[in-house]
Protein backbone atom coordinates (compact mmCIF):
# COMPACT_ATOMS: atom_id res chain seq x y z
CA UNK A 1 0.00 0.00 0.00
CA UNK A 2 2.88 2.36 0.85
CA UNK A 3 6.42 2.18 -0.53
CA UNK A 4 8.58 3.47 2.34
CA UNK A 5 12.36 3.69 2.32
CA UNK A 6 14.14 5.75 4.97
CA UNK A 7 17.19 6.12 2.68
CA UNK A 8 15.21 7.37 -0.32
CA UNK A 9 16.02 10.89 -1.57
CA UNK A 10 13.24 13.27 -0.60
CA UNK A 11 10.68 13.86 -3.36
CA UNK A 12 8.73 17.16 -3.31
CA UNK A 13 5.01 16.52 -2.65
CA UNK A 14 2.44 17.26 -5.33
CA UNK A 15 -0.74 19.20 -4.60
CA UNK A 16 -3.83 17.05 -4.08
CA UNK A 17 -7.34 17.29 -2.66
CA UNK A 18 -9.75 14.82 -1.06
CA UNK A 19 -13.48 15.16 -0.46
CA UNK A 20 -15.17 13.33 2.42
CA UNK A 21 -18.85 12.99 1.47
CA UNK A 22 -21.34 12.40 4.29
CA UNK A 23 -25.09 11.96 4.62
CA UNK A 24 -27.71 11.29 7.30
CA UNK A 25 -29.49 7.94 7.29
CA UNK A 26 -31.92 6.09 9.54
CA UNK A 27 -30.90 2.63 10.73
CA UNK A 28 -34.29 1.39 11.82
CA UNK A 29 -35.44 4.31 13.90
CA UNK A 30 -31.94 5.43 14.86
CA UNK A 31 -30.33 8.31 12.88
CA UNK A 32 -26.68 7.91 11.98
CA UNK A 33 -23.96 9.41 9.85
CA UNK A 34 -22.71 7.63 6.73
CA UNK A 35 -19.60 8.34 4.68
CA UNK A 36 -18.94 7.47 1.03
CA UNK A 37 -15.89 5.30 0.39
CA UNK A 38 -14.23 4.02 -2.76
CA UNK A 39 -11.69 1.23 -3.25
CA UNK A 40 -8.60 2.16 -5.24
CA UNK A 41 -7.59 -0.17 -8.04
CA UNK A 42 -5.24 -2.86 -6.72
CA UNK A 43 -2.70 -2.00 -9.43
CA UNK A 44 -2.64 1.67 -8.52
CA UNK A 45 0.87 2.90 -7.78
CA UNK A 46 -0.26 4.65 -4.58
CA UNK A 47 -2.58 3.13 -1.96
CA UNK A 48 -3.50 0.33 -4.34
CA UNK A 49 -6.41 -1.72 -3.00
CA UNK A 50 -7.05 0.63 -0.09
CA UNK A 51 -10.41 2.09 0.91
CA UNK A 52 -10.18 5.86 0.53
CA UNK A 53 -12.27 8.97 0.04
CA UNK A 54 -12.55 10.38 -3.51
CA UNK A 55 -9.57 12.54 -4.37
CA UNK A 56 -6.52 13.11 -6.52
CA UNK A 57 -3.96 15.55 -7.84
CA UNK A 58 -4.70 19.20 -8.52
CA UNK A 59 -4.81 19.69 -12.28
CA UNK A 60 -3.45 22.83 -13.96
CA UNK A 61 -6.98 23.46 -15.29
CA UNK A 62 -8.23 23.65 -11.69
CA UNK A 63 -6.30 26.92 -11.43
CA UNK A 64 -7.85 28.48 -14.54
CA UNK A 65 -9.11 31.99 -13.74
CA UNK A 66 -12.12 31.26 -15.94
CA UNK A 67 -13.49 29.13 -13.08
CA UNK A 68 -14.65 32.39 -11.45
CA UNK A 69 -17.71 32.23 -13.71
CA UNK A 70 -18.88 28.80 -12.55
CA UNK A 71 -17.38 28.13 -9.12
CA UNK A 72 -19.32 30.06 -6.50
CA UNK A 73 -18.81 30.64 -2.80
CA UNK A 74 -15.83 31.25 -0.55
CA UNK A 75 -13.90 28.31 0.86
CA UNK A 76 -13.34 28.81 4.63
CA UNK A 77 -9.86 27.33 4.56
CA UNK A 78 -7.14 29.39 6.21
CA UNK A 79 -3.87 28.27 4.63
CA UNK A 80 -1.91 31.50 4.59
CA UNK A 81 -2.08 31.24 0.81
CA UNK A 82 -3.56 33.28 -1.98
CA UNK A 83 -7.32 32.77 -2.32
CA UNK A 84 -6.91 31.45 -5.86
CA UNK A 85 -4.69 28.64 -4.58
CA UNK A 86 -7.23 27.67 -1.94
CA UNK A 87 -9.95 27.65 -4.60
CA UNK A 88 -7.90 25.39 -6.86
CA UNK A 89 -7.79 22.73 -4.12
CA UNK A 90 -11.55 23.01 -3.61
CA UNK A 91 -12.21 22.79 -7.35
CA UNK A 92 -9.95 19.73 -7.57
CA UNK A 93 -11.86 18.09 -4.72
CA UNK A 94 -15.18 18.66 -6.50
CA UNK A 95 -13.83 17.43 -9.83
CA UNK A 96 -12.36 14.27 -8.30
CA UNK A 97 -15.64 13.56 -6.49
CA UNK A 98 -17.44 13.67 -9.83
CA UNK A 99 -14.83 11.52 -11.57
CA UNK A 100 -14.37 8.89 -8.85
CA UNK A 101 -17.69 8.97 -7.01
CA UNK A 102 -20.31 10.38 -9.43
CA UNK A 103 -21.28 13.07 -6.93
CA UNK A 104 -21.35 16.72 -7.95
CA UNK A 105 -21.66 19.65 -5.55
CA UNK A 106 -23.38 22.20 -7.74
CA UNK A 107 -25.62 25.24 -7.64
CA UNK A 108 -28.58 25.57 -9.96
CA UNK A 109 -30.83 22.71 -11.04
CA UNK A 110 -30.79 19.71 -8.70
CA UNK A 111 -29.20 16.72 -10.40
CA UNK A 112 -30.36 13.13 -10.16
CA UNK A 113 -28.02 10.17 -9.84
CA UNK A 114 -28.67 9.26 -13.48
CA UNK A 115 -27.93 12.80 -14.68
CA UNK A 116 -24.61 12.87 -12.83
CA UNK A 117 -23.64 9.52 -14.36
CA UNK A 118 -24.35 10.90 -17.84
CA UNK A 119 -22.34 14.03 -17.06
CA UNK A 120 -19.37 11.99 -15.86
CA UNK A 121 -19.51 9.71 -18.89
CA UNK A 122 -19.53 12.67 -21.30
CA UNK A 123 -16.38 14.06 -19.72
CA UNK A 124 -14.63 10.70 -19.97
CA UNK A 125 -15.05 10.40 -23.73
CA UNK A 126 -14.65 13.99 -24.91
CA UNK A 127 -12.11 16.81 -24.86
CA UNK A 128 -14.52 19.27 -23.22
CA UNK A 129 -13.49 20.36 -19.72
CA UNK A 130 -15.69 20.16 -16.64
CA UNK A 131 -15.81 23.96 -16.48
CA UNK A 132 -17.09 24.20 -20.06
CA UNK A 133 -19.67 21.48 -19.45
CA UNK A 134 -20.99 23.16 -16.31
CA UNK A 135 -21.19 26.52 -18.07
CA UNK A 136 -23.16 24.98 -20.95
CA UNK A 137 -25.66 23.50 -18.50
CA UNK A 138 -25.97 26.65 -16.40
CA UNK A 139 -24.38 24.99 -13.37
CA UNK A 140 -21.71 26.16 -10.93
CA UNK A 141 -19.62 24.33 -8.38
CA UNK A 142 -20.83 25.02 -4.84
CA UNK A 143 -17.50 25.70 -3.14
CA UNK A 144 -19.21 27.05 -0.02
CA UNK A 145 -20.48 23.50 0.63
CA UNK A 146 -16.91 22.38 1.38
CA UNK A 147 -15.58 22.43 4.92
CA UNK A 148 -11.85 21.98 5.71
CA UNK A 149 -11.06 18.70 7.42
CA UNK A 150 -7.28 18.76 7.68
CA UNK A 151 -4.11 18.64 5.68
CA UNK A 152 -1.90 15.55 5.37
CA UNK A 153 1.53 15.39 3.71
CA UNK A 154 2.92 12.02 2.65
CA UNK A 155 6.02 10.95 4.66
CA UNK A 156 9.38 11.91 3.16
CA UNK A 157 10.26 8.19 3.02
CA UNK A 158 7.55 7.57 0.40
CA UNK A 159 8.42 7.65 -3.30
CA UNK A 160 5.10 9.22 -4.37
CA UNK A 161 4.27 12.17 -2.15
CA UNK A 162 1.22 14.42 -1.94
CA UNK A 163 0.32 17.53 0.03
CA UNK A 164 -3.40 16.85 0.39
CA UNK A 165 -6.14 19.15 1.62
CA UNK A 166 -9.09 17.23 3.06
CA UNK A 167 -12.58 18.71 2.76
CA UNK A 168 -15.93 17.51 4.07
CA UNK A 169 -19.30 18.06 2.41
CA UNK A 170 -22.86 16.74 2.57
CA UNK A 171 -23.79 14.70 -0.49
CA UNK A 172 -26.64 16.31 -2.45
CA UNK A 173 -30.03 14.64 -2.04
CA UNK A 174 -30.72 12.08 -4.75
CA UNK A 175 -27.06 11.50 -5.63
CA UNK A 176 -26.18 7.97 -4.51
CA UNK A 177 -22.58 7.91 -5.76
CA UNK A 178 -20.81 5.29 -7.88
CA UNK A 179 -17.18 4.29 -8.46
CA UNK A 180 -15.69 4.77 -11.91
CA UNK A 181 -14.55 1.13 -12.47
CA UNK A 182 -11.17 2.51 -13.55
CA UNK A 183 -9.25 4.23 -10.78
CA UNK A 184 -11.76 2.90 -8.26
CA UNK A 185 -13.18 -0.64 -8.37
CA UNK A 186 -15.89 -0.56 -5.69
CA UNK A 187 -17.80 1.94 -3.56
CA UNK A 188 -20.17 1.94 -0.61
CA UNK A 189 -21.89 4.03 2.03
CA UNK A 190 -21.27 3.03 5.65
CA UNK A 191 -20.99 4.56 9.07
CA UNK A 192 -17.42 5.47 10.10
CA UNK A 193 -17.64 2.90 12.91
CA UNK A 194 -18.57 0.16 10.43
CA UNK A 195 -15.59 0.92 8.20
CA UNK A 196 -13.25 0.90 11.21
CA UNK A 197 -14.73 -2.40 12.40
CA UNK A 198 -14.11 -3.96 8.98
CA UNK A 199 -10.52 -2.74 9.16
CA UNK A 200 -10.12 -4.30 12.60
CA UNK A 201 -11.39 -7.62 11.19
CA UNK A 202 -8.85 -7.45 8.37
CA UNK A 203 -11.51 -7.09 5.67
CA UNK A 204 -10.11 -3.90 4.14
CA UNK A 205 -7.07 -1.63 4.09
CA UNK A 206 -6.97 1.94 5.37
CA UNK A 207 -4.13 4.44 5.12
CA UNK A 208 -3.42 6.41 8.33
CA UNK A 209 -5.06 9.69 7.14
CA UNK A 210 -8.24 7.83 6.17
CA UNK A 211 -8.27 5.86 9.43
CA UNK A 212 -7.80 8.98 11.55
CA UNK A 213 -10.51 10.86 9.63
CA UNK A 214 -12.92 7.97 10.22
CA UNK A 215 -12.00 7.89 13.91
CA UNK A 216 -12.90 11.56 14.17
CA UNK A 217 -16.13 11.16 12.21
CA UNK A 218 -17.16 8.19 14.37
CA UNK A 219 -17.80 10.72 17.15
CA UNK A 220 -20.36 12.60 15.02
CA UNK A 221 -23.99 11.45 15.04
CA UNK A 222 -25.13 13.53 12.08
CA UNK A 223 -23.92 15.53 9.09
CA UNK A 224 -24.43 18.74 11.06
CA UNK A 225 -22.29 17.34 13.88
CA UNK A 226 -19.61 16.39 11.34
CA UNK A 227 -19.54 19.95 10.00
CA UNK A 228 -19.28 21.30 13.54
CA UNK A 229 -16.40 18.88 14.13
CA UNK A 230 -14.66 20.11 10.99
CA UNK A 231 -14.84 23.69 12.27
CA UNK A 232 -12.89 22.66 15.39
CA UNK A 233 -10.06 20.93 13.53
CA UNK A 234 -6.81 22.66 12.69
CA UNK A 235 -5.37 22.96 9.20
CA UNK A 236 -1.67 22.79 10.08
CA UNK A 237 0.07 20.18 7.91
CA UNK A 238 0.46 16.68 9.36
CA UNK A 239 3.52 14.94 7.94
CA UNK A 240 4.04 11.50 9.54
CA UNK A 241 7.64 10.54 10.25
CA UNK A 242 8.86 7.00 9.59
CA UNK A 243 10.59 5.56 12.66
CA UNK A 244 11.94 2.01 13.16
CA UNK A 245 10.70 -0.17 16.02
CA UNK A 246 13.33 -2.77 16.95
CA UNK A 247 12.39 -6.25 18.13
CA UNK A 248 11.86 -6.44 21.89
CA UNK A 249 13.61 -8.96 24.09
CA UNK A 250 10.66 -8.83 26.48
CA UNK A 251 7.99 -9.56 23.88
CA UNK A 252 7.82 -11.82 20.82
CA UNK A 253 6.86 -8.91 18.54
CA UNK A 254 9.20 -8.67 15.50
CA UNK A 255 10.94 -5.53 14.39
CA UNK A 256 8.64 -3.21 12.49
CA UNK A 257 8.13 0.50 11.82
CA UNK A 258 5.80 3.32 12.78
CA UNK A 259 4.51 6.52 11.29
CA UNK A 260 4.80 9.05 14.10
CA UNK A 261 2.45 12.02 14.04
CA UNK A 262 3.02 15.50 15.50
CA UNK A 263 2.91 15.14 19.28
CA UNK A 264 4.65 11.76 19.25
CA UNK A 265 7.95 11.67 21.21
CA UNK A 266 9.83 10.77 18.00
CA UNK A 267 8.31 13.52 15.86
CA UNK A 268 10.04 16.88 15.61
CA UNK A 269 6.70 18.68 16.09
CA UNK A 270 5.92 18.32 19.79
CA UNK A 271 2.31 19.55 19.75
CA UNK A 272 -0.44 17.20 18.45
CA UNK A 273 -2.28 18.50 15.42
CA UNK A 274 -5.10 15.97 15.43
CA UNK A 275 -6.79 14.06 18.29
CA UNK A 276 -6.02 10.36 18.66
CA UNK A 277 -3.10 7.99 19.07
CA UNK A 278 0.29 9.54 18.35
CA UNK A 279 1.41 6.97 15.76
CA UNK A 280 0.42 4.22 13.34
CA UNK A 281 2.43 1.01 13.69
CA UNK A 282 2.84 -1.53 10.88
CA UNK A 283 1.38 -4.79 12.22
CA UNK A 284 1.50 -7.38 9.49
CA UNK A 285 0.20 -5.47 6.48
CA UNK A 286 -1.91 -2.95 8.39
CA UNK A 287 -1.07 0.43 9.89
CA UNK A 288 -2.65 0.29 13.35
CA UNK A 289 -3.08 3.35 15.63
CA UNK A 290 -1.11 3.05 18.85
CA UNK A 291 0.28 5.32 21.52
CA UNK A 292 4.05 5.57 21.91
CA UNK A 293 5.14 3.64 25.00
CA UNK A 294 6.78 6.74 26.45
CA UNK A 295 3.46 8.59 26.25
CA UNK A 296 1.64 5.74 27.93
CA UNK A 297 4.20 5.62 30.74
Amino acid sequence: MLDLDVDRPVVPPREAATLILVRDRLRGSVPCLEVFCVVRHAKSGFLGGAVVFPGGKVDPLDRDVAWSACARGAVPFVLGEDESITRSYAIAACREALEEAAILLSLGTSLTHAEVLVLRASLAIGPVSLRETLAAKGLSLDLAALHPFGRWVTPVAEGRRFDTRFFLACAPAGQEGAHDAHETTASFWASPAEVLARFDRGELQLAPPTHRSLELLATASSARAAIELAARLGVEPICPKLVPIPASSDEPAPATMALALPGDPEHEVSVPRVPGASRFVLRGERWVPEEALSRLG
